[in-house]
């Protein structure tokens, strides 16, 4: 369970993540007509929520398929956001808070990546959390805000911000967590006896 395997990319999950490449590639060729760019907002956002959802449901969780889905969710926002600020519909300061959790899990997918015993947790935890459910609402609610020019944009966009940087430390905890109970490590409060 805590090996890369190039097999498991066929998986449905797979499949379904890697969808979001050529969504991916196709959003800045689509993103000055508003219906086409929701339209393809709107699949992407699709595969997140079914690659998850067979992933837990036919227990197909592998180490391969998070790494990937992480990859290509942020893939997508990158792009997006790219796009978005070369046609001035999102402004330069929106940068950081639309992709505050991609940025904050960066390195999160570095350490799955060189770390066997995070990929194993990595898969064997797949559950989504509340938190992280919140801002992917949240992200997607402000890109459509951003491409129709609502005047909701930027309370969205701090809103997005502060939620995404919740979301990314939970993230931290829960890997860190993790990684103390793959290794043997009680944590702090235990070492100590302490309790909340």
């Amino acid at each position: 369970m805590g090996r890369y395997r190039a097999r498991d990319l066929l998986l449905p999950p797979g499949w379904v993540s890697l969808s979001r490449v050529p969504l991916a590639v196709a959003f800045p060729f689509v993103e000055e007509s508003a219906a086409a760019s929701l339209v393809v907002l709107s699949l992407a956002a699709l595969t997140d929520v079914v690659d998850g959802y067979l992933a837990r449901r036919l227990d197909m969780a592998t180490p391969t398929g998070a790494v990937l889905d992480g990859i290509t969710d942020k893939l997508f926002v990158a792009t997006v956001v790219v796009s978005l600020v070369a046609s001035g519909r999102l402004p330069a300061w929106g940068v950081v808070p639309l992709a505050m959790r991609e940025l904050g899990e960066l390195p999160l997918v570095a350490w799955w990546l060189v770390s066997r015993p995070q990929r194993k947790t990595k898969a064997d935890e797949p559950k989504a959390n509340w938190i992280g459910k919140a801002a992917t609402v949240l992200q997607f609610v402000t890109v459509v805000a951003c491409i129709l020019g609502t005047p909701a944009e930027a309370p969205l966009l701090m809103a997005t911000g502060v939620t995404g940087a919740i979301a990314a430390a939970f993230y931290w905890r829960r890997e860190l967590s993790a990684w103390r109970r793959v290794n043997g490590d009680p944590g702090p409060r235990a070492r100590t006896g302490r309790g909340p």
